[in-house]
Order: C-alpha cells, then structure tokens, then sequence
C-alpha cells in the first residue's frame, strides 16, 4: 500500500482520516513493525493484523477523528487484554489527519515519489470484469479498455479508468515505463494485434495473453513471421495466472491472474526483473 497518496485521495475527498501503523513488537504478533492502515469515518484500507487488535485500533482512530488532527500512542498485550492467540505485545502509533494537514501530507507524497504501476487490461468480457475486481483493492493504475460500446458496467472501482478508444493499439503507444499488460478480448484476431503491438514497445514491462498453448504456439508462429523479437516472444505470459489454479472459471481465472500481477509487480520493484527484457517465466 502506497500510503501516502492513498492518505491524500481520502483527505481531498473526505476531509480527514487517520493512519494507524504498528511500531514496535515483542514476541509472537499478527504483523511486523511497519504494518500500516488508513482508517476513515466509514471504513479502512491496509491491515495491521486483523482480529480484536485491529478493530480496537480502526474503533479508536475513528473516535479521534471528529477532534482533528493529533496523535496517540498505545501499547497492546495480544494475549492479556485482547485474547489474541500469538500472545506477543503490540504498540500503535495513530496519527490523524485533516485538511489543515494537506500541505504537509501532499510533501510526504511527494517524497514518497513511487505512482502505482500501470496495468492495462484488453477486454471487459467474463473474465475482464472478475480481473478488475479482482485488482480493485491494490495499488494499481488500472486502465481497462474496450471499443464495444456497452461492454462495462455502470460503475468501476476507484483505481481503475473505463476507455473506449476507436483503436485500442493506439493505448499502447502512450504505455508508461514498466507497465503491465494483460490482454482477454472477445476476438482472437483483435488479440493477436494488440499482443503483437504491447510486445513491440519496450516500455511495456511483461505481457500477459489468455488461452491455451494451443493458442500460444499459433500467436508464436505469427509474431515471428510479424518480426517481433525472439526474447520478447518467450516472455508473453500464455496462459496466464499461477499454476497453482487450474480451474477454468472465470472468477478462477482472474483470482490466479490477479495474484500473478502482484507477483510480477514486487518483482519489478525489487529490480529482480529487467524491465526492457523481461524474463519471466510462462504458466503453459
């Protein structure tokens, strides 16, 4: 969770909001000190552990937010006082923030300096709208794009922007450096073009194809004989999603393809991963 620039979405939205982070621990606890959560009037967002410590803290930190901006400290025994089986010791630090915060909040942001990563998924069919949800509570740039005219629903998740573009590749010409592309169409030619033109532009970190090996071996053929790079070829993720889930629902489908973008996400933001010549390996 990039706090920062989440905390600043709340406050230029909602006016106010706390942010309660673990600071110091003592044996056996639900998460390590730096575990984070913002907490609003009517809700949160992050974790700190879950269980009877984190809804005493977002309990805590909603009641300080009618008073305005301050902080607090508090020590927890896990065991003692919350029936918490890990039995360790927790301290919080809850610090709340209101308009009167924003400059100071928007320099933290700053500061912080890493946006979100673009993820630009390609069809809002079955398995487009799961993957959306699917992605709706991560810190991702999502742009999901379809030409139909009635492929999305009437709402979206907050961190995802609906296009409609009259030509979708013309997207991918303006992808930024390291982005994600995932592409699941209703047509298999649209499908090949669009892949032929992510797996062109080398500011696109990794590309992601739905289908078979069947699939898979035809794309192949075609890109080659297109000119595409044999690196890049290997690189296109097709199938998609870890291995681990096999089923072919969609819901499936797009809970393995999810947690399949968070891994290449963290991969890349520990520089595992060159972004210009991806290696990652394919699930077929």
């Amino acid at each position: 969770m990039k706090v920062w620039g989440h905390i600043l979405d709340v406050l230029e939205r909602q006016g106010r909001c706390a942010l309660v982070s673990v600071v110091a621990t003592q044996g056996s606890a639900p998460r390590d000190e730096g575990a984070r959560m913002v907490v609003t009037p009517d809700g949160y967002h992050g974790t700190i552990g879950g269980g009877a410590l984190e809804w005493r803290a977002i309990a805590a930190a909603q009641a300080m937010l009618p008073k305005g901006a301050g902080v607090r400290c508090t020590s927890h025994a896990l065991g003692p006082e919350l029936g918490q089986c890990c039995g360790g010791r927790v301290d919080l630090l809850t610090e709340v923030f209101d308009r009167t915060s924003l400059d100071t909040v928007r320099e933290r942001a700053s500061q912080a300096g890493a946006k979100p990563r673009p993820v630009l998924v390609f069809g809002a069919g079955h398995v487009g709208r799961a993957l959306i949800l699917a992605l709706a509570p991560f810190d991702f740039d999502v742009v999901w794009i379809d030409a139909r005219a009635s492929a999305f629903p009437g709402a979206t998740p907050r961190n995802v922007t609906a296009i409609k573009p009259d030509d979708p590749l013309a997207v991918l010409a303006d992808a930024s450096q390291g982005s994600l592309v995932f592409i699941m169409t209703h047509s298999h030619a649209l499908d090949l073009a669009i892949t032929d033109a992510a797996l062109q532009n080398p500011a696109i970190a990794h590309v992601g194809l739905i289908g078979s090996a069947t699939k898979r071996a035809r794309f192949e053929k075609r890109l080659r004989e297109g000119g595409i790079a044999g690196d890049r070829i290997a690189a296109l993720i097709c199938p998609i999603g870890i291995a681990a889930i096999a089923s072919k629902e969609p819901a499936a489908i797009a809970l393995a393809t999810a947690a399949q973008i968070v891994s290449l996400d963290e991969a890349l933001a520990r520089h595992q991963i060159s972004v210009e010549t991806p290696r990652v390996r394919g699930t077929a």
